[in-house]
């Protein structure tokens, strides 16, 4: 039953994409070939029936199938447009759950997506109407998932000072800046976590860099300590180009917050132990 699981979370976490704001997203032609279909009209089939079955369930078709058109390189320098789609985990579970079981990969999409759509996940409403405390904190939740899935991945890829893996990361989203740098220019104290420290905007950077970092390890079985540096450094630097074209703001230069993110987590469980007395 492992093994299983372990061939899941590896075939379809794989392919999974992170977006600027930290959400995650498949692709459906990369799904397509994951699941066997050798045809669009196989998996767009599946698409349609699962739209449908959104619909009937009063979730809004946008927040889960969302039309990608993309150029594609068909030959003698020659390209064309084909539509794809940014699917939800949510999109994903109802189109391989209108699949057919009897197909092992089918069958094991099924279970996997089944498991893991996390009922815990905001909807982008409830994410909006949450206040800007809440947000960093949802966020910083999601930052320490990340970084430690990306830990492992790092030790797997021959990584062995985590410190200068990190720090190699922050100078490419940064322009030039490590932790310590960033620790100093934002004035924190002794032992503070950065992370704690960042509003959500900039929290949603960093999670881009980290999940991004973290799949193209893992995409191209980097082997070795200084190309998984180099790996990092790439990454942040591409996400801060990203958000130089978009004209948002650059990380370095969004606002503090007045309060740590452990000083907020320590007043939340004091006003839980009050209410209990």
């Amino acid at each position: 039953m492992n093994e299983i699981k372990e061939y899941t979370e590896k075939i379809f976490e794989d392919i999974k994409h992170i977006d600027e704001l930290g959400n995650e997203y498949w692709l459906a032609r990369e799904l397509q070939s994951i699941l066997g279909y050798n045809q669009w009209r196989s998996i767009n089939d599946l698409i349609v029936r699962a739209i449908s079955a959104c619909k009937e369930s009063k979730y809004n078709i946008d927040d889960h199938f969302a039309l990608h058109r993309k150029m594609v390189d068909i030959g003698s320098k020659t390209t064309r447009k084909i539509i794809d789609y940014k699917l939800s985990r949510y999109a994903c579970y109802l189109i391989v759950m209108n699949g057919n079981p009897q197909k092992e990969i089918i069958a094991l999409g099924q279970t996997y997506f089944a498991i893991q759509t996390r009922k815990q996940e905001l909807s982008e409403k409830e994410y909006n109407e949450l206040s800007e405390d809440e947000k960093r904190l949802y966020r910083r939740n999601q930052a320490r998932k990340g970084n430690y899935n990306l830990n492992q991945t790092a030790v797997n890829s021959g990584v062995k000072d985590l410190a200068r893996f990190h720090n190699a990361g922050y100078k490419g989203l940064y322009n030039g800046e490590t932790a310590d740098d960033i620790f100093k220019r934002k004035k924190l104290r002794y032992r503070e976590d950065i992370l704690d420290n960042m509003g959500s905007e900039e929290l949603a950077d960093n999670i881009f860099r980290i999940a991004q970092t973290d799949a193209k390890l893992k995409r191209d079985n980097v082997d070795n300590e200084y190309t998984a540096n180099s790996i990092h450094y790439e990454v942040g630097r591409e996400v801060r180009d990203s958000i130089k074209r978009l004209g948002g703001t650059m990380p370095e230069n969004l606002p503090t917050p007045d309060r740590s993110l452990k000083e907020l987590e320590k007043d939340k469980r004091n006003q839980l132990t009050n209410n209990k007395l």
